[in-house]
């Protein structure tokens, strides 16, 4: 079901991350000039637009921003490209959820994206995706990863492969560089635990294609220190079995952020209307939407519909 951003909304809400601070609840979005904002007293309410709300000198294409409350201070992480870079991970502070968020830091200077930051009683953890291309199953391409946080602003930079593709499914181009080899994406991590269960969910493949989707990982474990807990990649038997994938009603569904709300559990995804393009070329038409999850015993299950929860 798609939040309420009012009947005059135009805007698009890609990579929408949730988050919950003093009884409002805020999404955070990907945009062109800045990371982009919205707000609301429920998650089933009107949305108010707050505009943006992070930007940095010479910055573009904004993508997939979280953001943590350590103490009084809100850290919000997101990529974005700068003169000389393709996406890297930034992160930016501030005393409010809306800002001004002030002091940008980069966190790396290669292609890092789709940071999900965490803090367990062994400390904060980052989440986040980067390239492969010499992968050891030979599906390269981009693939999750955990590492350690010194501080909110540096990374121990001894990261663990957490999730890889392994499936045609999770292909985002075929044949990419002309040499033969498929290009795979496994990105948008988003780690939570439930009982003696872990769970990092994740998206797959590309959004503008059949295939994309979300899945999961877990692992049964009372392990903190998050960059040693392995976790196994949810299959059904083997054969590839998404969480969430195009059904009669929405297609390109990925992308999302988890929230425990009313004693449940809750996935806010970017999805689009299930529509005929007519052979035209791609236009974002990605919006942000909610649908109850199930968490039990290392399963997680989707329950989705058109028009109500």
């Amino acid at each position: 079901m798609k939040l309420n951003f009012g009947e005059n909304c135009v805007r698009s809400q890609p990579d929408p991350f949730i988050f919950e601070d003093g009884g409002r609840f805020y999404l955070y979005v990907t945009a062109g000039n800045g990371v982009e904002a919205y707000s609301a007293d429920s998650p089933l309410g009107l949305w108010t637009f707050e505009g943006i709300v992070a930007s940095i000198p010479e910055g573009h294409a904004y993508w997939a921003p979280c953001i943590i409350k350590l103490g009084d201070t809100y850290y919000l992480y997101f990529s974005c490209d700068t003169p000389g870079t393709f996406e890297n991970l930034h992160v930016m502070q501030a005393k409010a959820p809306l800002g001004p968020f002030t002091s940008p830091v980069r966190l790396f200077d290669r292609f890092s994206i789709d940071a999900h930051v965490v803090e367990t009683p062994a400390g904060l953890f980052l989440w986040y995706a980067e390239d492969n291309r010499e992968a050891e199953n030979g599906r390269i391409g981009t693939r999750v990863y955990v590492d350690r946080l010194l501080d909110p602003v540096t990374p121990a930079r001894t990261p663990k492969e957490a999730v890889i593709p392994t499936f045609d499914e999770e292909i985002f181009r075929r044949d990419r560089f002309g040499d033969g080899r498929d290009w795979h994406t496994i990105e948008g991590a988003f780690w939570f635990r439930e009982g003696e269960w872990q769970y990092v969910m994740y998206s797959g493949a590309c959004y503008e294609n059949a295939t994309y989707h979300i899945g999961y990982a877990a692992a049964k474990s009372d392990e903190d220190d998050l960059t040693k807990v392995d976790f196994v990649k949810h299959t059904k038997d083997g054969a590839f079995d998404p969480m969430m994938i195009k059904n009669g009603f929405e297609e390109g569904v990925g992308h999302h952020s988890v929230l425990k709300w009313k004693s449940a559990y809750w996935a806010i995804y970017h999805g689009r209307d299930l529509r005929e393009e007519n052979g035209a070329a791609y236009v974002e038409r990605r919006t942000a939407r909610i649908c109850r999850l199930h968490v039990k015993d290392g399963i997680i299950t989707a329950e989705r519909y058109e028009d109500h929860l």
